[in-house]
């Protein structure tokens, strides 16, 4: 019995992704490839590209300047590119469209092709490629993008043939839009661009031998809900496959029914309600003390939409070693691929916890539910002894735990938040509140630096009544800053925290912790700067973030003490004409806790530098 959002009273803000759906049956005669794509664009719904342009792919941006119906958004770098339509996918459910030329353009979308691949982004690339003759022949400015990008995308196409380029489009649109979405790469060659074709959309997409199972077997759900009811000490363990899903509202409906702990993964965060008694934090390498632990303890995992990925597991043959596991996935290649389950489901999310909530139901009327009494006593009470938590600076600096916590806490309500990768993310996803799904955007299975400025552009450009945040780190920023010239010249206020501690900051914690305190190269303001007195003043800043984002068209603020924080962060939310970007000057030694260490098991959780918890005897029978 599927479950509908109204009755649920919590309805996910933005529709489910969608492909290849034709709006018309059209027929055009005596028109270009490079036309044909551009129709092709706009009968599939995309109404966002982001990209440049270059020698192969130059026939399609003729007509894409004629186009009413595409927004085309001129990046500074191919990377740029592929990281705002990811964030604009993941902010509106819709298909990113990302677009370059030919060699080292089309080489330039290879990481956020394999960072979209990894989170499973639905997302479209598309490339020029040389001639066809020319093809395999070294040409000038020639790559094997389809050969290169294979691993890491859904699917991909050369196109050589004008005509087949309305099919193709709707086939990648349909393709990383359904089942585990995904990305596709549409390499076309440029003859196929300029060549005369009939531009004819075809009917609904079917693709032999493609047919993702969304349907679960109802004896598998009938299982699953059965361990429920046995269950002592369940865990809804909660992965991004239910945001990819649209499944939050069932989820809410699936944990109150059964009162089992929830723990949402990095890429999950804001699939339920941060501030829901049920919810027991992020599990993983840096996830709260509470959820690390519920995993370990548990008899039973019912894992909806997550992949049993290193960083949750850590020691992966001393993950949850009493725990039976129900695994649910669209996707079967990912079901017992690191952790054998008990009793595995593929289907949507969606409708698999549908399900569930009415087998669960069927057991309840049976008298069979679950006693969770005692596994809730042990429960509250790792999360009132170990809660997230920092100390200030003994030195009255800023503390980058508060100035992101701050931002969130004066924040507009429905705020979108990107972050980069490191310390200022985890940060983020421990001192945000998040209470609505599609408000955390993250690089989480390739951990990419430079994700965060580019993927809030996409993201406010699909959103653009929406609040958007970026959190980033001062190395991270300094790798896709450019993008800020492009949010300025294209009317996309974003705004943006550079959480400035001088160092490649996580890296700097690994060689406090690992490697004697040997900073070996993480220290971003070392080296020899010629200063004259003025800037000696101030410190070595190289660069000036305030000055750079003013030299690309943004408001530049500094923030560096406690006094001027809500001041300053009260100020760039209400600039909404232009970017803002603010210099958050911290200390350098802040560290993000807990901590798992990477190799160990998840039993050796670190509350604290030097703080292991300390669960008594007994729990684990």
């Amino acid at each position: 019995m599927p479950m509908t959002e109204q009755a649920t009273g919590v309805p996910h803000p933005h529709p489910r992704p969608r492909g290849g759906a034709p709006s018309s049956s059209t027929v055009e005669k005596d028109v270009t490839g490079a036309q044909s794509l551009i129709r092709s664009l706009e009968e599939v719904g995309a109404d966002t590209v982001f990209g440049i342009p270059g020698g192969c792919i130059l026939p399609a941006y003729d007509p894409l300047m004629d186009s009413s119906r595409v927004r085309h958004v001129l990046v500074r770098h191919e990377q740029g590119a592929g990281h705002a339509a990811t964030g604009y996918a993941q902010a509106t459910g819709k298909v990113g469209v990302c677009m370059a030329t030919s060699g080292p353009g089309a080489t330039n979308l290879v990481t956020p092709i394999a960072d979209a691949h990894m989170d499973s982004v639905p997302l479209v690339a598309i490339t020029g490629q040389v001639a066809s003759r020319a093809i395999g022949t070294d040409a000038f400015q020639e790559a094997d993008i389809c050969g290169i990008t294979m691993p890491i995308t859904k699917h991909n196409f050369l196109v050589t043939d004008a005509d087949e380029i309305p099919r193709t489009i709707a086939e990648a649109f349909h393709i990383a839009a359904s089942g585990r979405p995904g990305p596709v790469l549409v390499d076309i060659a440029k003859d196929a661009l300029q060549a005369k074709t009939t531009f004819t959309w075809p009917a609904p997409v079917e693709l032999p031998g493609y047919r993702p199972v969304t349907k679960p077997h109802a004896k598998q759900i009938r299982e699953a809900a059965k361990l429920i009811s046995q269950a002592r000490r369940p865990v809804l363990y909660v992965g991004g496959g239910v945001l990819k899903a649209r499944a939050t509202a069932e989820l809410r409906v699936l944990a109150e029914l059964t009162g089992a702990p929830v723990t949402t993964t990095l890429m999950a965060l804001g699939a339920f309600p941060d501030s829901h008694p049920l919810h027991v934090g992020m599990p993983g390498m840096h996830g709260s003390v509470t959820a690390v632990t519920a995993l370990q303890k548990a008899d039973l995992i019912i894992a909806l939409g997550a992949r049993f990925d290193d960083r949750v597991t850590g020691k992966l043959d001393s993950f949850a070693p009493f725990a039976k596991v129900v695994h649910a996935d669209i996707d079967p290649a990912e079901i017992g691929k690191n952790r054998t389950a008990d009793v595995p489901i593929v289907g949507d999310a969606r409708e698999v916890i549908a399900d569930l909530i009415v087998a669960v139901q069927a057991e309840h009327e049976e008298g069979r539910a679950g006693d969770y009494r005692d596994w809730w006593t042990s429960l509250n009470r790792w999360r009132d002894t170990y809660p997230l938590g920092y100390d200030l600076p003994e030195d009255g600096s800023l503390s980058p735990q508060q100035v992101i916590q701050r931002i969130g806490e004066l924040a507009p309500d429905g705020t979108v938040y990107t972050a980069g990768v490191g310390q200022h993310q985890m940060w983020a996803s421990h001192f945000i509140r998040y209470e609505k799904p599609g408000t955390w955007l993250n690089s989480g299975g390739a951990g990419t630096m430079g994700y965060a400025v580019p993927a809030a552009m996409g993201a406010k450009a699909g959103l653009p009544g929406s609040t958007v945040w970026a959190i980033d780190g001062d190395g991270c920023f300094q790798m896709t800053n450019q993008e800020l010239a492009t949010c300025a010249l294209n009317n996309i206020p974003i705004k943006v925290a550079i959480i400035n501690n001088g160092a490649l900051g996580m890296v700097r914690q690994w060689q406090t912790l690992f490697y004697n305190q040997r900073y070996s190269h993480t220290a971003l303001h070392s080296g020899t700067v010629p200063t004259d007195g003025a800037a000696a003043s101030q410190g070595t800043r190289v660069p000036d973030f305030v000055k750079l984002s003013e030299a690309m068209g943004c408001v530049g603020l500094r923030c560096e003490n406690p006094e001027q924080l809500d001041a300053v962060i009260e100020k760039a939310n209400s600039i909404n004409d232009r970017p803002v970007v603010v210099d958050f000057i911290v200390h350098e030694d802040a560290m993000v806790w807990p901590m798992v260490a990477a190799g160990t098991s998840n039993d050796e959780v670190m509350a604290a530098r030097g703080v292991r918890p300390d669960f008594g005897d007994g729990e684990d029978d």
